[in-house]
């Protein structure tokens, strides 16, 4: 199974060169499922209905959240209608929505997304590891699921890869996302599970984490506020993974680096 998963779509930038490219790359690279996370699609602070219907028609399977799920006031009734919107799984009990969901390919093949908030820096959510393990014990990967993806949304670099070796075997992949800048370190780990920190942003690089460089600078230097972070509008690089497994136990036996648009050095998987 090929799957690709972009990282956090930051604004207009970002969304229309997703939108553009997603058909382009479902067709090149022969992709099975395609998964976004789309917490800062919206002007850069959450998403709405609108945007996610031009995602799922340009090729998308399932939007995946954060911590800004609920910046638009629409998601909150949105979510409880769209299954493959999904936010955090650690949210307490009664919160809108859904923390995971299983689609089907063409082929009938189950993917399971479960979405997942780090703890460390980022509020007081439930346990992320208590949350995606109840999650995998009812799928088991290769029979309750072909693919599994983890979407950790999570500040901490320690706490991603910490997570990436608890589903270690239990789950095709594991991807950080939250710090919108690309790490280094796509692997498949010891049990078969493809890895990597952050997958990055699909947004304006020229930029700080996607916003327009100004107001960050502003506060940055000065410690006062004088107007709204908005997303940075240059030309947008899109920054992602590419994996495919095998069909029979659901692991790894690929994972690539996507990277593509305007200030990035270039990376594009090659069958």
């Amino acid at each position: 199974m090929r799957l690709l998963y972009l990282g956090d779509i930051v604004g207009r930038a970002g969304r229309t060169l997703a939108i553009e490219k997603i058909p382009e790359f479902r067709k090149a690279l022969k992709l099975d499922f395609v998964v976004i996370n789309g917490e800062n699609a919206a002007s850069g602070f959450g998403i709405t209905a609108k945007i996610c219907r031009e995602f799922f028609d340009a090729g998308v399977d399932v939007i995946s959240t954060g911590n800004h799920v609920w910046d638009q006031k629409e998601t909150k009734t949105h979510i409880a209608s769209e299954p493959r919107l999904i936010r955090p799984i650690n949210y307490p009990a009664g919160t809108p929505g859904r923390g995971s969901v299983m689609v089907q390919d063409t082929r009938g093949r189950n993917l399971l997304v479960i979405n997942v908030m780090g703890q460390v820096f980022m509020g007081g959510l439930d346990d992320p590891f208590a949350a995606v393990d109840a999650e995998l014990k009812k799928y088991p990967l290769g029979s309750g699921a072909k693919f599994i993806l983890v979407d950790i949304h999570g500040e901490a670099t320690s706490e991603k890869m910490a997570m990436g070796h608890f589903c270690d075997g239990r789950a095709s992949l594991v991807v950080g996302t939250h710090s919108h800048v690309p790490t280094a370190d796509a692997q498949i780990l010891d049990g078969g599970t493809a890895y990597q920190t952050d997958a990055g942003m699909c947004g304006d690089y020229n930029s700080v984490i996607g916003m327009d460089k100004a107001e960050p600078l502003q506060r940055f230097t000065r410690k006062i506020s004088t107007g709204r972070f908005a997303p940075a509008l240059g030309e947008a690089t899109l920054c992602g993974v590419f994996v495919e497994s095998d069909d029979k136990t659901g692991l790894a036996k690929r994972i690539e680096p996507l990277r593509l648009g305007a200030r990035l050095h270039g990376a594009m998987p090659v069958l």
